[in-house]
């Protein structure tokens, strides 16, 4: 197999890209490239490339992209309620005790193809039913040890059995085997396996339904449960355009990123497409390294990030400590029009990360030295604090809120791409300050551990 490699100018932007559009199938395995490497991280790159490579039994199987993201929280009826009121999201459907549902309670909410669903247990304990039990332990537990976060990553498939099958020979963990499920608007076939922690990812092929989410939720749209977000005042705030998911990024502890990334490429198929070092991603005090691992036609993006050694923790170990092990750091959105989206949200209460003015100075300096032309006006963008990163081909404009639970953890990320399809290496050092500036307000910017 032969890999066609490109490498940005690093006095650029100092991104690796590894493009695997030109891929040959039929020959010997890859080999390292003979040429001298310009840093160590492209070096092990190169080394552990032969690992990376995806399932060739997936290239004819696809992925139509993200379904939605469960999350496990102790309020689902707040946290759905919080998406509405300040990100702009729409009451989609519902599961509880009014729909027969005794052990747990799902709130579904929805803006543009982006479906987030909160699921919270309706008791401590079920000694009565086994089954029952183990669905309220196991979201209890959940909330417990990581606060509430993501919990599941799922994505629609063409075939729910074939990529099951194929990720359990390779290393995942089978949590709920494929089946057939119906009601009065079709079936759906669903499957979920384990990957790393306590994160899942349910395998979802809906072709057969017509339903408001999956069987046995109610549409919400058509039900009088509840009334509370069809208020005047609720509908009276500034409308939040949002797409879908663009990518979800996971934070893996020490040394592990590789094993994460190699793991995507042997069970889903997934490949390598974007990555960053140390020397890309640092500040005076930290740094990170990441890889992109997509699905066969890039549709599906997981980030997979690790701590870089520095003087003090990162943001990854501050996440990494307070959520107790590895998981679902971010979700980022993408819209059309940030501008808009980002002043309605702002609007409605969102909390965003407070972008220093020092940064459009560097921007238009940037900017200067460049044929990019910003459609945007950049006066409005630093009014916003958005971020903006560029390379020859395209830019992108991206904003972070602050994180949405009360551990510093899980954030939304909301993302414009103009002819980019990279992750914002050019804003990681500002955004690292930034959200350093937080850590040291959290007392949590330090380099021993503080209990």
């Amino acid at each position: 197999m032969t890999i066609s490699t490109s490498i940005q100018s690093e006095r650029e932007t100092g991104i690796h890209v590894i493009d695997t559009t030109a891929m040959d199938t039929t020959c010997e395995p890859l080999t390292t490239p003979k040429h001298v490497y310009t840093t160590q991280f492209e070096k092990d790159l190169s080394l552990i490339q032969d690992h990376l490579l995806p399932n060739i039994k997936l290239e004819k199987f696809s992925y139509e992209g993200y379904d939605h993201v469960t999350w496990y929280v102790s309020n689902s009826k707040q946290a759905s309620a919080y998406f509405i009121t300040c990100l702009g999201f729409k009451p989609l459907a519902y599961k509880g005790l009014e729909t027969g549902s005794r052990a747990i309670c799902c709130h579904v909410v929805t803006n543009g193809k982006a479906i987030f669903q909160f699921v919270s247990p309706l008791r401590s304990e079920f000694k009565a039913n086994k089954e029952y039990d183990e669905q309220v332990k196991e979201i209890n537990n959940f909330i417990v040890t990581h606060g509430d976060g993501a919990k599941d990553v799922a994505f629609t498939v063409d075939d729910v059995d074939t990529i099951f099958s194929t990720a359990i020979e390779n290393g995942a963990k089978a949590i709920e085997y494929p089946e057939t499920i119906n009601d009065e608007f079709g079936s759906v076939r669903i499957a979920k396996v384990g990957i790393f922690g306590d994160t899942t990812h349910t395998l979802v092929n809906r072709s057969d339904y017509i339903g408001p989410f999956l069987p046995g939720y109610l549409d919400i749209g058509e039900s009088n449960v509840f009334n509370t977000f069809s208020s005047d005042l609720i509908n009276s705030l500034p409308k939040v355009d949002l797409i879908r998911i663009d990518h979800c990024v996971q934070n893996q502890g020490w040394n592990k990123m590789d094993e994460s990334c190699e793991f995507y490429a042997k069970a889903f198929g997934f490949h390598r497409f974007w990555s960053v070092d140390e020397r890309d991603v640092s500040t005076e005090y930290s740094a990170l390294k990441s890889i992109v691992m997509a699905a066969n036609n890039d549709v599906v993006k997981m980030p997979i990030n690790e701590p870089a050694k520095g003087k003090f923790k990162s943001q990854i170990e501050e996440f990494i400590d307070y959520y107790n092990g590895p998981g679902v750091q971010h979700i980022a959105i993408l819209t059309d029009d940030i501008i808009s989206a980002i002043s309605a949200m702002k609007q409605r209460g969102c909390e965003f990360i407070e972008v220093p003015d020092k940064y459009y100075d560097d921007l238009r300096k940037r900017l200067g030295h460049s044929n990019m032309q910003i459609l945007q006006p950049l006066e409005e963008i630093q009014k916003l604090g958005i971020l903006v990163d560029f390379d020859d081909n395209g830019y992108l404009l991206q904003l972070f809120t602050k994180p949405l639970v009360v551990r510093p953890t899980v954030f939304v990320e909301v993302i414009e791409r103009h002819n980019h399809n990279g992750f914002g290496a050019g804003n990681f050092k500002a955004l690292f300050e930034t959200i350093e500036h937080e850590q040291k307000a959290r007392g949590n910017l330090t380099s021993e551990d503080i209990e």
